[in-house]
Order: structure tokens, then sequence, then C-alpha cells
């Protein structure tokens, strides 16, 4: 235990000095926890090689990231995604665990243990890439997104690798180094092995019952969670919020270790499980400090980790084997990004980002050494390898930011933001021709507001005629809060974007429940889509004119004036219940068309409107005599 506290104090303590060092440099957070692990570890040796105990305890941040990103992702966004899912992210797959086998299998490996290393090297590092296209704003980007696509498709594809790895196994005259490797590798953790489900399993049943652990937490997610969740709600107890939330995954981490595999990956099946419930943002809030920490943590263990005196005996087959690694992935990331249409920037986002081995590739290489699938010495040169390419990953996107800001600088219309020197009580994001009226509007009274727009002429022709704007994508976190997110009364949103829409508001309403949210929609669709986001008044942009050009066609036909603004006033107070009561019946998975329950009760209150404004007339206006205009 008292080594345990050493351990954490001084990875907690090179964390405080390092990590802001780093980003005060422009290397970021990643680079910074990693060049902490070496210098600690390698290099002054403050701590040894018995880290155990901190790194099993620093993987729970990797856990808790997918988890966390499991909650981001409902089942049906999945199915929206499956073009990038499985087109993108599985040619990566697909073509890289094909390119390293075959490399392999020409140095004269047995196509077992080639099989493995294209499986190990195919993916890459999910923690250090999000956490940095995160702190550097990039996941809003399309390279982003498909970065992400692809490192989504990765973290699902490890449950059918380690599911076969055990059919991998090799002959049984070398199971005894392998066994005696897993043994060194897991240190005093072996002595728990009684506890493991598998022990002793052939490949078959090893198979079947990883698959088993799989559908537990899937059922488990889909039929216990919220009734413990409503049944923790009513205590009122903050605390208990976070303890549960901590129990499912350290539950789902026991569960997915008794089977060995990583439990990162039923953290993140039980966190996609749980997108549609009403707690999530209760379970984002209580698990994001956790994460934090404990993936910085990990960073560090992976930096201490590597085994530098093994690389200084063997430093010239591991730079080639490291470059080559990257070179390799760099290239087939390429040309999936042209196929794939990724232009500029973006390709070369998506190529950098991912040309390196991941965290997950541990576990494998771990996993298949207790199958018998690889043995001692290759299985240290995969370990370091894929640690040494992690490490270059955070220069990698260095490489990227110098590369990208010359090609803003000479391309047009591609301006970094603004610095948002300014806060207000009202945001407005978008500032075309409806942003436009209601800023002007808002500001005559003498309120004090605060422009966002991601399109630079149009912020440029507001400041020609005084009217002072920002530069950016009102849907970065980083700038809505510099704006005055956390003290605005009200967020008028306005953009082109429908997606861009619905997730600021959600972001909006997650961070802050209380302010008002005043959204301009497209159509019907979109007042629903914004209605079930959180937005508390919706306007659709030609509804409001569509009504006064109604009303000026009334009141020359024979409809005084007063008479027609009491129908137009009768018509906007009957659709706006009409639109809350169809948002409830509206389904996104159904064509509107094919929706019976939507479509009767739409005919039903279309003969309720007309019921009404007959009514309106016969009950609430003098009688007409003549033709009054």
């Amino acid at each position: 235990m008292e080594t345990f506290f050493y351990q954490a104090t001084v990875y907690l303590t090179a964390a405080v000095v390092a990590v802001p060092l780093a980003a005060r440099f422009g290397m970021g957070s990643v680079l910074g926890y990693l060049l902490a692990g070496v210098v600690i570890g390698p290099l002054l040796g403050l701590v040894g090689s018995e880290t155990q105990d901190v790194q099993h305890f620093a993987e729970f941040g990797v856990v808790m990231m997918l988890f966390l990103i499991g909650l981001e992702l409902e089942p049906r966004h999945l199915w929206d995604m499956r073009r990038e899912l499985l087109g993108l992210g599985g040619l990566q797959i697909s073509i890289s665990t094909a390119a390293f086998t075959g490399i392999a299998m020409g140095f004269g490996l047995p196509w077992q243990t080639a099989l493995a290393t294209g499986l190990i090297l195919a993916l890459s590092s999910t923690a250090i890439v999000l956490q940095t296209l995160s702190e550097k704003g990039l996941m809003r980007t399309r390279g982003g997104r498909s970065t992400f696509s692809v490192l989504l498709t990765q973290d699902i594809a490890v449950i059918p690798m380690l599911a076969a790895l055990p059919l991998l196994a090799l002959m049984p005259e070398i199971a005894d180094t392998a066994h005696a490797v897993a043994d060194q590798a897991h240190g005093d953790d072996h002595g728990h092995a009684s506890m493991s489900l598998v022990d002793g399993l052939p490949g078959w049943g090893v198979t079947l019952v990883t698959l088993g652990a799989v559908a537990a937490v899937v059922l488990a997610g889909i039929y216990l969670t919220r009734p413990v969740f409503r049944f923790i709600h009513m205590a009122k107890l903050r605390e208990l919020y976070t303890a549960t939330a901590l129990l499912i995954v350290i539950s789902i981490a026991f569960l997915m270790t008794l089977v060995g595999i990583s439990p990162a990956l039923g953290a993140f099946l039980a966190g996609m499980l749980l997108a549609n419930s009403e707690f999530r943002h209760e379970l984002e809030a209580d698990i994001e400090p956790f994460k934090g920490l404990l993936l910085g943590l990990f960073f560090i263990t992976v930096g201490a980790g590597i085994n530098f005196a093994y690389v200084g005996e063997n430093v010239t087959l591991l730079v080639v084997l490291t470059l080559g690694l990257m070179l390799i992935k760099g290239l087939i990331l390429l040309g999936l990004a042209l196929l794939f249409g990724l232009q500029g920037r973006d390709r070369m986002l998506f190529t950098l980002a991912l040309a390196q081995a991941g965290e997950f590739g541990f576990v494998l290489i771990s996993f298949a050494l207790q199958q018998n699938v690889l043995v001692a010495s290759y299985a240290q040169t995969l370990l370091t390898v894929i640690a040494l390419s992690m490490l270059l990953t955070p220069l990698a996107f260095i490489v990227y930011e110098r590369i990208s800001a010359r090609m803003a600088d000479d391309g047009p219309g591609s301006q970094p933001a603004d610095e948002i020197d300014e806060q207000g009580t009202v945001i407005v994001a978008g500032i075309g021709r409806f942003g436009q009226v209601v800023n002007r509007l808002v500001q005559v009274a003498g309120i004090k507001t605060v422009v966002l727009d991601h399109d630079l002429e149009t912020i440029e022709l507001m400041r020609a005629f005084g009217f002072k704007g920002f530069l950016g994508d009102p849907t970065r976190p980083e700038l809505l809060h510099a704006a005055g997110l956390d003290t605005a009364r009200v967020l008028v949103v306005a953009l082109d974007d429908r997606d861009a829409c619905i997730k600021l508001i959600k972001y909006a309403k997650s961070k802050r429940p209380d302010i008002h949210i005043v959204g301009r929609a497209r159509d019907r669709t979109h007042v629903y889509q914004m209605y079930r986001a959180g937005a508390d008044d919706i306007v659709r942009e030609m509804f409001d004119s569509s009504l006064r050009a109604g009303r000026y066609v009334l009141e020359n036909m024979d409809f005084s004036d007063f008479e027609a603004n009491e129908l137009e006033k009768a018509f906007y107070r009957h659709d706006r219940t009409a639109i809350r009561e169809l948002a409830a019946l509206w389904d996104p998975d159904i064509p509107t068309k094919n929706n019976e329950p939507y479509l009767a009760r739409a005919r039903e209150l279309n003969a309720e409107l007309e019921a009404a404004l007959l009514s309106k007339l016969d009950e609430d206006m003098p009688p007409r005599t003549g033709t009054e205009g």
C-alpha cells in the first residue's frame, strides 16, 4: 500500500509540473503526460517496474472514456453512421490487418502469429487521439468526425478480435514459454487466476464465455440500469448518482476481467445502451472528472512503462519498425481519405491522427500471451513499438497544426476563430437574415449581445455596418463559454445547419438547464427535433411572415383589420398547441407518411382548427355588412 501511495504521489506531482509546461509550449496535455512518465520512470527511476497497482488503477481512465463515448452514441446514431463505420472504419481495419499480416508472414512468422500481429497493429490509440482532438477543437471538422468513426469501429472490432484470438493458439510445444511470459507480465495478478472464468477452457470455450459476458452486459444495460437509477432517484442524494455510476463501470470492468478481455469494451457497450436514458446527463457529469484524472495517469504509465534498456539494445530495429508501422498505416489512411473524398486539412488530419498503434494493443498482446498465440521476445518487441508509436502521436498533431496554419494563411475563408473578449446576457449563434433582425431589436432595447458566426464574409459585412461579431463555430464549447454561456440568460440559435442547431441546443441545456433558448427552425420536422433537444421557444423561419401575408389577404377580402388580426392570432395559438401535441407523436425513425398516429391526430387538429376559426367568426366578431376593408 505504501508503494502505491508513493507511486501515485510521484505521478501526480509529475503531471502538475509537466502538463502546464507542455501546454504552454503548444505540445498539448497528452504529450506532457507521456513525457512526465518518461522522466519519472526510465530517466530518473523514481518509479520502477513494480507499477502494476497504479497502472491498473489508471486504466480505469480508458474504461470511463469509452463509457462516456457510449453515452453519446444512441444505437440509431450508429445506424446513421453505417457508411463511415462499415465503409471507412471497416476498410481501414481490413486493409491494415491484411497488410501487416502479409508483412509478418514475409518475415517467416507462422500464419497464426502473423494474423494476430495484423489485428493488433490495425488498431489506433482511442485515448490519445480523442483527447487531443477534443483539446484542439478538431472534433467538429470532417477530418475529426472521420477519425472518430474509425476509432469507434476499431473499439467495436476489438470484441470479435478477443473472441477470435484463442482460436489462433500455437502448437503445444511452445505453451510453457508463453505461459511463463504471461506470468511475468501479470505479476501478482496471476495469483488471482482462480477467479478467471476462462482458465483451462479450450479455444471454443473461451470464445463462448467471452460472447456470453458481452451479452450479459447488453441485457443488464437494457433491463436493469433504468430501474436501478429510478430507485436511486427517490433518495434525491447526488452522491448516490456518483456512487452508482462508478459501481456500474467497476462492475463491468470486473466482469470483463474475469473473462480475460478489455473492461473498456464492456463499458462502451453499457454506455451506448444508456444513451437514451433520462439519467444520461447525470452520468456524464458524475464520471467526467474521474475520467480526466485517470486518463492522465494512464498516459503517464505508458511513458513510464517504456523499457529504454531494451530500446537501447535494439534501437535500430525498433526505430525502423516504429516508423515503418506509422508510414504503412499513413499510406493506407491517405488512400482511404482520397477514396472517401476528404480534402485539404481534413485529409491530413485523418492520415496523421490514426497512424499509430493503440492501447488496446497492450490488451490484445497480454491476452494473446495467455492463449499461446505469441511468444515472449516477439511480444516484447510489439509492446515497445506500440508504446513508441503512441509517444510520437502528439508530435504528429504538432506537425498537422504547423502545416494547417500555413494552409489557413494561404487559403481564403479558413481563418481561425476570434479570441472572444466580451460576454453578454444574450448570445446570438448565427447572424444571417434572421439573426440580424433579432440582434438589432435586442440591442436597440439596450441589451448587450454577443454574436457568433462561422462565416467570415458575414462577420466582415456586419462589422462594416458598425456591429461587432466574433468569428468562430458556435457549436464549439470553448467559444460558447468564452461568450458567456455560464451567465447568459438567453441563447438564440439561428444556424443554417440543422444538425449543428440540435447539437448546440443539447450542449447548452446540458451545461445550463436554466438558460432560455430561442431557436429558428426551417420546417415542422426541425421544430420537433429542436423541441426534443430542449429549445424553449421555436420560430419557423417562414411561419410568422406567412401569417402576416395571410392577414393582408384577409384584409383585402372583405374582412376588417380587427377580424383579420383576430383570425391570425387564433390560428397562431392553435398551431402552437398542435405543434406540441404532434411533437410527442413524431418519430424520426418512421417516415411521416407511414406514421398513422401522427397523421390521424394531424387530421383531427386540422378539423378542430377550421371549427375554431368559424366559431371565432360567429361568436366574437361583430356582424359584417357590405364590403368592409
